[in-house]
């Protein structure tokens, strides 16, 4: 089946087996609501948000069972000293941020948001891949040709 949906082995390895429903959730930590939603209202605001490409909202909603979102963290590596790496996960952090476009969900831990704060996540579908990817981050100097690793801003 995950196969047929176009997933992993190692995505679906990541499912969680004990079902969250949001509103419990939400109830039980306060201050998360806030969080839940991405605000463009203001300057300061969308400085600090990751902005979803129509075709990230699609894939995720394609993808995505009931609780589970894309994760989104930065790592050391890759050839150009960090790396994007996306997971699909179902728990969240108290220090992660949530952004919430048309039901999908994309999740960053407050480490890796300093790297990646305005940049957009895209999926990308190719002859040869299909990936989800970070375009257009202001954080990032340059990158590799693949695009999955880049140097941060001094």
């Amino acid at each position: 089946m995950a196969a047929a949906r176009g997933l992993s082995l190692t995505a679906t390895a990541l499912r969680a087996v004990i079902p969250w429903q949001r509103g419990r959730l939400s109830a039980s930590c306060p201050g998360l609501q806030t969080r839940w939603e991405a605000s463009s209202s203001s300057p300061e605001a969308s400085e600090g948000q990751i902005h979803l490409t129509d075709s990230c909202v699609r894939r995720l909603l394609e993808i995505t069972e009931g609780s589970e979102f894309l994760r989104l963290e930065v790592e050391g590596g890759g050839c150009s000293g960090f790396q994007y790496k996306f997971s699909l996960d179902t728990v969240v952090n108290p220090d992660d941020r949530v952004f919430e476009q048309g039901g999908a969900r994309v999740v960053v831990d407050s480490d890796s948001l300093a790297f990646v704060k305005g940049a957009q996540v895209d999926f990308s579908q190719e002859l040869i891949r299909s990936s989800f990817q970070v375009l257009n981050n202001p954080q990032a100097e340059q990158g590799c040709s693949c695009g999955s690793s880049f140097s941060v801003k001094l």
